[in-house]
């Protein structure tokens, strides 16, 4: 399968509430931007957000990495 294929549907960023112990998708997509590194996280792969600031970390590293 090409990666390029225009069959396939272009991949959208998704808008996500993040809340206490769980999330709330506002707008579909297929993924969300890591708050440190800007590499991009499946939604079905999210385990690691900050309520407060409201963004999503792609690993526990990148979480404890967020002093700021």
């Amino acid at each position: 399968m090409n990666f390029i294929d225009p069959t396939l549907p272009p991949q959208r960023e998704a808008k996500v509430k993040y809340l206490d112990g769980d999330f709330q998708i506002v707008r579909e997509g297929e993924y969300v931007r890591c708050a440190i590194s800007g590499a991009p996280i499946r939604i079905d792969d999210l385990r690691y957000w900050n309520v407060d600031k409201q963004v999503a970390y792609r690993s526990a590293v990148e979480s404890f990495a967020d002093k700021g």
